[in-house]
């Protein structure tokens, strides 16, 4: 999949292909995966363009604040053959006009509080003052279908406000992974698959290590690299 990104803006990493697989792997429970799909803050396209691709009967939907970022999302739709309905302006304050069986997001996470990028492109695109983590939970709950999935990736440190707001909002987590930078450093991030008003147990997945102890990609951190299969082309 060729992917246009900004030389100087802000650019897709590793968290969306580890978003991706862990996506994939809990999909692989239900069978005819099929209906409307929504990407949240889509970026440059890549994480629901990667669903519909390997998807075919989804109906990809992506949302998208920055006009720059809207461009890129239709681009690279159309360079990889994929149909999409793009919403352009704040998730927050769309009015869909339906309801979404698959809601997917890689959000803007980092604390306001962190030591902020001067570019105002990377700013919205990274920082959580941009999409409130109870406001954003409470939006998806929404918009989402009866027993629909929501998955998303977020800042692990806000674990704990991720489980009262989604229990507040009637969002069921049913499946987390962490994703350790090392086996011996502490979890960075958490993917977490959640549903709507259902009553599964929760399962906590065996942990994702980023490297090896030589600092190279672990096998597994390979396979999702290939699996993706992913192509980046910079403009201005």
């Amino acid at each position: 999949m060729f992917l246009y990104q900004f030389t100087n803006g802000y650019c897709y990493n590793s968290d969306t292909h580890f978003l991706f697989n862990f996506i994939c792997e809990n999909l692989k429970q239900f069978k005819n995966i099929q209906g409307e799909l929504l990407d949240i803050g889509s970026g440059s396209g890549i994480l629901g363009l990667l669903l519909a691709r390997d998807y075919k009967k989804l109906q990809l939907n992506q949302v998208e604040i920055q006009k720059d970022f809207c461009f890129l999302s239709q681009k690279n739709a159309q360079i990889n053959g994929i149909d999409t309905t793009l919403f352009q302006g704040d998730f927050l304050e769309i009015d869909f006009k339906k309801e979404f069986d698959f809601v997917v997001s890689n959000p803007p996470f980092y604390p306001s509080c962190v030591v902020q990028s001067g570019n105002e492109n990377k700013k919205i695109a990274r920082y959580n003052d941009n999409l409130p983590l109870k406001e954003f939970i409470k939006k998806v709950s929404k918009i989402l279908k009866q027993k629909g999935q929501f998955y998303f990736c977020y800042d692990v440190k806000l674990l704990n406000d991720i489980i009262i707001y989604c229990k507040e909002f009637n969002l069921n987590i049913q499946n987390l992974q962490f994703l350790h930078p090392t086996k011996e450093k502490e979890a960075s991030l958490v993917l977490i698959m959640a549903r709507k008003k259902t009553k599964t147990l929760m399962k906590i997945a065996k942990p994702l290590i980023m490297f090896d102890k030589n600092n190279n990609f672990t096998k597994l951190t390979q396979k999702i690299y290939t699996k993706c299969n992913t192509y980046s082309i910079k403009v201005y």
